[in-house]
């Protein structure tokens, strides 16, 4: 069951994945209407799930589901990861950068590795006010208002 992502629960459980480059309109088209057709039948147990999604930044795709209404299971949560999979393949672009962080800087996505994280801090490439997304966060919730924070005030903050 599809429904627009400001309509669901701050509770509701979120997944972000995150495109190793700046996807074309073409792509964001394709990304769209394959995530909205598999929303709109996504099950656990032989039940709809609640769910939404957003791309933001050109970069990410968010998915949602209010597990109050119906709880995502392994299967489910596989279906998911599936339909990423497909689009990676697709699209011949990864999803699944999680040995990257993305920063925001001069509204652009820059995507680095985690061991030259301080290589970046120590050439002032990135600083305390430089934005970086969250990728862990668990909820809407955290999404709206930890997702993209000063690189300072997350766990970043350490190497400056």
């Amino acid at each position: 069951m599809l429904i627009h992502f400001e309509k669901i629960s701050d509770n509701a459980r979120v997944w972000i994945y995150q495109a190793e480059k700046s996807l074309t309109d073409k792509e964001i088209d394709s990304v769209s209407q394959k995530t909205e057709q598999f929303l709109k039948q996504w099950q656990a147990h032989g039940q709809d799930i609640k769910a939404s999604f957003v791309l933001k930044y050109n970069q990410f795709l968010i998915v949602a589901a209010d597990e109050s209404f119906s709880q995502a299971s392994g299967c489910s949560i596989d279906a998911l990861v599936h339909l990423v999979k497909t689009l990676e393949k697709e699209l011949q672009i990864s999803f699944m950068t999680s040995g990257k962080m993305a920063f925001l800087q001069l509204e652009e996505i820059n995507l680095y590795a985690f061991n030259q994280l301080k290589s970046k801090i120590e050439k002032k490439i990135i600083q305390p006010e430089t934005l970086v997304f969250d990728n862990t966060i668990q909820n809407v919730g955290d999404f709206k208002k930890k997702w993209l924070m000063k690189s300072k005030e997350t766990w970043v903050g350490k190497y400056f």
